[in-house]
């Protein structure tokens, strides 16, 4: 007999989707089971259920209504409880048996009956964990969700923050999560041979969502496993404790494409790809999957694949959805007499909104609409490329390596930059991959951590000079350290270094706001954004924020200047009074910090908010 199995990712904005619960979707399926994948306000879940249940029981009663078309009126009322909601649904008003059964699935579902043990629907519920700063939103998932399940027992979690901080997690839950990967057989079931970590990842789970990831037109895998370096700011040894030379990819593409069409890209999260002695087998493998230097992508008929899915019975809601999804692109595309034709067919066959539309009639039309598709989706050839995503180390880049790396389509090559002192090591590194044709680069760059600010500015710099030298492009992306293990940062991001202060991290972040999170090449622009040198940028972490944010107005009304001019002005005394206040970024108060006049006027340009501002310059 089939499982109910619910799998869950915490309704927190992420750009990639969770290739556990994926996997562990294939798992079941391979197993016959029944997978359902939510993403979004649990109580959204409940009220679907219950308005299944109640459905039910509608056509049970009486099935010439097509109920499906009142479920967002349905749906309301049973939310709300106002029974105006129900004045246009058929025999809500004439037939007391109906009546009788809205108003019990109201109770049922202002009671929160569907905790209720005999109620519950599910045999499996399994949620995903990411980062600590999502404890809240992640902890609070969990215990909803658990009691979905039928038994206790059946709820699973998993995921980074699950393997970080399991202990606190089982205190916050009840529930002892997986810590790790699933890489032994006979982890969800006992005795089953299956190693839910090769699995192929079942992207249909995607479809029955209505969150869109930012990198959704890529295949997602591991070629590698863990890492060989035991960095302090890192949680990947916890994560993957043992490293895995070698995953191939290639079939596992070549199956995904076989069911859900062709993905342009191939994202590889490996951590640490160049420390495996098989990276030769690894860019072979790369290259059989279909992304050799000059490999190309077609856009697939999304359509067709939804429709073969339906037949074979894959995933009914997903293509479903995906379905509807289509028929509405295509309707913003079509024109003229067409566009007429498609509009009348959907309407007919009840084909416009997700609710009403049914795996029968879609298949049923499937003649109709085919013709549409045929030049709706693009057959024009685009490049490919594959993305090391987490970075690859730059103390094991070598001529070799990289010649070996040129051999198939990456960009960028993302080398990460932890800290000053590898400053030799990752100049050599980037050289390196640039004489073998790597011309497209991007990092990492960690800040916060052990570094002092002016490390960070140094390595900026560093990149935008390598790129003017070297005639590259190199984007760097700084990264706020956040210490995932610290019980007082769980669910914020107000970490700070011991060599930084709250003034300092508001200020780059007030600058990467403006540059949209990197840092490309061009001098002229990173030297009026960061400075040209050190004392420059020292200025600019001191400088208020609304001056960094609005600093052409600021500067052409010459507030920057007489700011600057006044703070010079002070002497070492008043500006070992003034600075420990900027550094704390808190000016609410600060008549009661100090008395001194000339320390009160410079600390009134702090005071300037980033509304009055805005004010301002409309005038």
């Amino acid at each position: 007999m089939s499982r109910e199995i619910l799998l869950i990712e915490p309704n927190y904005k992420n750009k990639y989707p969770p290739m556990g619960l994926m996997k562990i979707s294939t798992y079941y399926k391979n197993l016959g089971d029944k997978v359902t994948f939510f993403k979004g306000d649990l109580k959204d879940l409940v009220l679907r259920d219950t308005f299944e249940m109640l459905k039910e029981q509608l056509y049970a009663n009486d099935d010439t209504v097509f109920w499906e078309m009142y479920q967002p009126q349905i749906c309301q009322y049973l939310k709300k409880g106002t029974e105006s909601f129900l004045d246009d649904v058929p025999l809500y008003n004439s037939n007391p048996l109906i009546q009788e059964l809205f108003h019990y699935y109201r109770k049922f579902f202002f009671h929160k009956d569907y905790f209720n043990p005999k109620f519950r629907k599910y045999d499996r519920v399994g949620i995903t964990t990411l980062f600590t700063f999502y404890w809240d939103i992640t902890i609070e998932t969990i215990n909803f969700a658990k009691q979905l399940c039928k038994d206790p027992n059946g709820v699973m979690v998993g995921g980074v923050m699950a393997s970080i901080l399991p202990e606190r997690v089982e205190k916050a839950t009840g529930i002892r999560p997986h810590e790790g990967t699933l890489h032994t057989p006979g982890e969800l079931d006992e005795g089953n041979d299956m190693i839910i970590d090769t699995l192929p990842l079942d992207y249909s789970i995607l479809e029955e969502i209505d969150y869109e990831y930012p990198a959704n037109n890529a295949y997602f895998a591991y070629m590698t496993r863990g890492c060989v370096n035991k960095c302090k700011f890192c949680a990947v040894p916890k994560l993957e404790p043992e490293y895995m030379e070698y995953l191939p990819v290639s079939e596992q593409v070549h199956t995904v494409e076989q069911k859900y069409g062709a993905k342009r890209d191939l994202l590889l999260l490996d951590n640490n790809v160049l420390a495996s002695c098989r990276f030769n087998d690894i860019i072979e493998d790369i290259k059989r999957a279909g992304f050799s230097k000059d490999d190309t992508y077609i856009s697939p008929n999304l359509y067709e694949i939804a429709i073969a899915n339906l037949r074979s019975g894959q995933n009914d809601r997903g293509y479903i959805r995906s379905c509807v999804k289509q028929f509405k692109l295509l309707l913003q595309k079509a024109k003229g007499e067409n566009a007429h034709i498609i509009y009348d067919l959907l309407k007919k066959n009840h084909l416009l909104e997700y609710h009403t539309a049914k795996k029968d009639v879609l298949l049923k039309t499937y003649e109709d609409f085919k013709p549409y598709f045929k030049d709706f989706y693009s057959n024009k050839p685009k490049k490919r490329y594959v993305d090391f995503n987490q970075g690859i180390d730059a103390r094991l880049i070598t001529e070799e390596n990289m010649k070996k790396l040129a051999e198939i389509p990456v960009r960028p090559v993302r080398i990460a930059f932890d800290h000053w002192n590898l400053h030799e090591v990752y100049e050599n590194a980037v050289r390196t991959a640039v004489n073998a044709g790597h011309k497209n680069l991007s990092n990492y760059i960690l800040y916060n951590f052990e570094d002092k600010p002016l490390e960070l500015y140094w390595r900026l710099k560093l990149n935008v000079e390598l790129c003017e030298e070297l005639d590259a492009s190199i984007y760097s992306f700084p990264m706020k350290y956040h210490p995932i293990e610290n019980p007082e940062f769980f669910s914020n991001r107000d970490y700070i270094g011991d060599k930084w202060n709250r003034k300092f991290i508001r200020t780059i972040q007030a600058i990467l706001n403006s540059t949209k999170g990197k840092v490309g090449k061009g001098k002229e622009f990173f030297y009026k954004a960061f400075g040209a040198t050190d004392d420059e940028y020292i200025k600019l972490l001191y400088m208020p924020e609304a001056m960094i944010i609005y600093r052409f107005y600021f500067e052409e009304i010459g507030m920057t200047d007489k700011w600057w001019s006044e703070y010079s002005q002070l002497t070492d005394d008043e500006k070992g009074i003034i600075n420990p206040i900027i550094e704390a970024n808190d000016f609410s108060n600060i008549e009661t910090q100090t008395d001194n006049p000339r320390v009160l006027n410079v600390l009134q340009y702090y005071k300037i908010t980033r509304e009055e501002a805005e004010r301002e310059m409309k005038k």
